[in-house]
């Protein structure tokens, strides 16, 4: 097997959020609760939003050359997706209403991640990068149209 360059060994790493995705139970989950830590040391919304963006946009630009060298689609190691589609989420949560939001932030995003809901489940069969973080996009889309719903309600019925 020929050594790896050092960009391949760079995209490797950040696709795997630093080795995050190497963790043996549940590596998808891991990178979801390191958004959560993200999320919640970041209190300004302006450098969230920004961090939010750099990492989608870093996520589409690894995971197509990490799915590659991995040799498997969509592979469980990749987790730079399942971490940027759970930081979409946020976008909308305020700090004040984490702390009672958060688990069903996290729970509701990896349900709708695994149920890949349409179009998530034909955004996912797409080759390449589109495939492995479109579907987290979805879903991470999908869980803060229902956490903004439930924040709207309870504000309604209070």
């Amino acid at each position: 097997m020929a050594e790896r360059s050092l960009l391949d060994k760079l995209v490797l790493t950040v696709a795997t959020l630093f080795g995050v995705g190497f963790t043996p139970l549940c590596p998808g989950s891991a990178s979801c609760v390191l958004a959560v830590l993200v999320y919640l040391s970041i209190p300004s919304r302006i450098v969230f939003f920004i961090v939010t963006g750099l990492s989608m946009l870093i996520a589409f630009l690894v995971s197509g050359r990490a799915e590659k060298l991995f040799g498997k689609k969509d592979c469980k190691y990749i987790v730079i997706d399942d971490f940027s589609g759970m930081l979409i989420v946020f976008l909308c949560l305020p700090h004040t209403a984490a702390p009672i939001f958060i688990p069903a932030v996290f729970f509701l995003f990896r349900m709708l991640d695994m149920l890949k809901i349409p179009p998530a489940n034909i955004i996912e069969r797409y080759e390449g990068a589109k495939g492995v973080v479109g579907d987290d996009v979805v879903a991470g889309l999908y869980s803060l149209v229902v956490i903004q719903a439930v924040r709207a309600i309870l504000a309604i019925i209070s």
